[in-house]
């Protein structure tokens, strides 16, 4: 098979979908490897060592015109000339993204496998895994950065100071993502309140972080009791495929001190807070009703380096196999089909299809 790897486009993203090792592996496999000049350079990897690895070193047009093209975030606009009835392997993120590219895929019969929506035998999400745990690492580090009085902050700092604790963080959701804030915000000392549905975990959620963690029940009652004199609130809510709810609204945000922080991890897939609206590491925060948002939707991008081994670690098992089995590996492994989202001219992901009013042109993968 001809495998493709996109350099991707996205302000500031410097991730690469393919390691060097994983080029050599598909090569090894006799698999031809195209890798668009310069795609892997911001996460260290260079032209020379996929040339060694036996790729080859190609244009963009060249890259895009294979039988699997692998990237790591959505294609945007100025891409969507080059899809074509082909498998690409990717964060999509359809419920969130503009709904042209659902269109062009369906357009163009693309077979659009997303990392995030792909399940193991456990129905565990293991390629969007080590995203969200990076994302839930870095939205405590740059809330922390946001609330100092130079970027019209609150100036509180997150931290233990002579023993006592500073700062109060919530993050709402209790998943990847929260869960690697939550230990990031204790471990710098501050005061956490980790909310979620499922108040069983609560002996482990305090193992697994620290016994001074705060669990409580996340409803729309709850929820302003403890947001109302929060510093820091990390919007880490995740719905499979779908668009995430509002679960903070406007009216919260307003109770909320000038100067607070909203990181909204969730923003890739619509936000989870009322008054979000994605941004870009260019342009990374705005302020509404005094409250600092930062709603960058490529996050882990700001650490291309960590963010490219922890993702291919996971993803390069799954291209091996689509190379080698093409279509017959989504239909062999049902988690892995659970990934594909478009396919022949059907949204085959119904949370995509609800999201976008797409439901009559929904077909379940297995059924075609």
């Amino acid at each position: 098979m001809k495998v493709g790897v996109i350099k991707e486009i996205k302000d500031k993203e410097h991730r690469v979908a393919l390691t060097p090792a994983g080029a050599k592996a598909l090569h090894k496999g006799g698999h031809t490897v195209l890798v668009q000049a310069g795609a892997g350079l911001g996460a260290g990897f260079s032209d020379a060592q996929y040339r060694d690895a036996g790729a080859h070193i190609v244009s963009v047009e060249q890259a895009w015109a294979t039988d699997l093209a692998l990237k790591v975030k959505e294609p945007l606009a100025s891409e969507y000339d080059y899809l074509r009835k082909q498998i690409l392997f990717t964060y999509c993120h359809l419920a969130g993204a503009p709904p042209a590219l659902t269109d062009t895929l369906l357009k163009q019969q693309t077979t659009a496998v997303a990392y995030e929506t792909v399940e193991d035998a456990q129905g565990r999400l293991l390629l969007l895994a080590p995203m969200s745990a990076i994302a839930g690492n870095m939205a405590v580090t740059i809330g922390s950065y946001y609330l100092t009085t130079f970027n019209h902050g609150k100036g509180v700092q997150l931290g233990t100071v002579l023993g006592t604790r500073y700062g109060k963080v919530v993050i709402i959701g209790d998943g990847v993502v929260g869960q690697h804030a939550a230990k990031t915000a204790d471990g710098m000392g501050a005061q956490v309140f980790l909310g979620g549905r499922d108040d069983s975990k609560v002996a482990q959620l305090k193992r697994d972080i620290s016994p001074a963690l705060v669990f409580f029940e996340s409803t729309h009652e709850t929820l302003p009791q403890y947001l109302e004199d929060a510093d820091l609130v990390v919007g880490a809510v995740l719905l499979r495929g779908a668009k995430a709810p509002h679960v903070v609204t406007e009216e919260m945000v307003q109770r909320l001190h000038p100067g607070s922080v909203i990181v909204d991890v969730s923003i890739d897939q619509g936000g989870c807070v009322a008054t979000s609206r994605p941004t870009s590491h260019s342009d990374p925060v705005f302020e509404k009703y005094g409250v600092i948002h930062y709603c960058v939707t490529n996050m882990p991008g700001a650490y291309p380096v960590t963010a490219t081994k922890a993702l291919t670690a996971a993803t390069s098992p799954y291209v091996l196999q689509l190379a080698q089995q093409g279509l017959d590996a989504l239909r062999a492994v049902p988690g892995f089909g659970k990934g594909v989202n478009t396919y022949r001219g059907f949204v085959t992901s119904k949370p995509v299809a609800e999201a976008l009013g797409l439901l009559s042109r929904y077909k379940e993968f297995a059924a075609l």
